[in-house]
């Protein structure tokens, strides 16, 4: 949502300012350098990445509209969740969330956060890494090394469609002067012409450059580094699911490991102890503190 506000301010700001100097706003209508620069703008992007990461760019620009689903609820969600796990294998032994973790969907503590059943990138780290604690003989360093590159490659394919929309940013302006040389090779076809004529095609050329920078830093560079921002906060998402799994991995405590994911989670978003208690004990139906529980 902000970043729509964001796109409005910039346009409409550059569109004011020059309606103040008394500009024609017609004179910034320039069908055929929008074509131009945006057609060959789409062209070098289409032919520099494959579909897959075409694909993502869609879904990153969809998400960079929708804002970041990494929010305080998704985490004390998250923290629910992988407390109702945990405290499972603890009473009962680990061998009694073998059925959750090798069919998450039909599981009846997944099946409560629908949002991470629908995050297979999220539910196969959770779900693999608590495979492994469960079959057991592979020790805490050995598990903590797969999810670290586990990450590090989920991290690297998320990013590619950032770099992708930056090149297309740093292209634009190029392409602006482009759209801009063409305006003055029609331009000076028609030397000899009435001066209006000639008026409205060096000012079309020059619109082609204006159209380039404008897209360049007021629109696509901003698009891109927001999907980096959005791409950051997933990265510290899978760190905080990270320490918990290390530290059940490890025998920790179900509410020790659930507090040392919470102290990894961004502070802007990380629910305070007191939240956390109390999501967890109303999700378990206890009425015992958890931080007795342990």
């Amino acid at each position: 949502m902000f970043s729509i506000v964001g796109i409005l301010v910039v346009f409409g700001c550059v569109i004011t300012g020059f309606l103040m100097e008394k500009g024609k706003l017609p004179v910034l209508l320039q069908p055929s350098e929008l074509v131009t620069i945006g057609g060959a703008a789409v062209g070098t992007v289409l032919t520099a990445n494959p579909m897959h990461i075409l694909k993502k760019i869609v879904a990153g620009l969809m998400g960079c509209l929708k804002g970041s689903p990494y929010s305080k609820k998704r985490y004390t969600e998250t923290l629910k969740m992988m407390f109702d796990v945990l405290s499972k294998a603890r009473k009962e032994g680990a061998v009694a969330i073998e059925a959750d973790v090798e069919e998450p969907e039909k599981s009846p503590i997944f099946a409560k956060y629908p949002a991470f059943v629908k995050d297979h990138h999220v539910r196969d780290f959770v779900c693999d890494t608590l495979r492994m604690g469960i079959t057991g003989g592979v020790n805490a360093f050995d598990v903590d090394q797969m999810m670290d590159l586990d990450m590090e490659v989920h991290h690297h394919g998320a990013s590619l469609p950032n770099l992708a929309l930056t090149s297309m940013a740093d292209a634009l302006p190029g392409l602006g002067i482009v759209a801009a040389v063409l305006g003055i090779v029609v331009t000076m076809g028609s030397l000899g012409g009435p001066p209006e004529e000639i008026g409205k095609k060096v000012a079309a050329a020059l619109v082609g450059t204006f159209l380039g920078i404008l897209l360049c830093y007021g629109l696509v560079g901003p698009l891109a580094a927001n999907m980096s921002k959005i791409v950051d906060e997933e990265h510290s998402y899978y760190a905080m699911l990270r320490v918990i799994l290390l530290a059940f991995i490890k025998g920790t405590s179900p509410i020790m490991a659930v507090e040392m994911g919470r102290r990894a989670i961004p502070g802007h978003v990380r629910p305070s102890f007191a939240e956390v208690e109390k999501a967890c004990r109303d999700r378990s139906g206890d009425a015992t503190p958890i931080a007795q529980a342990a």
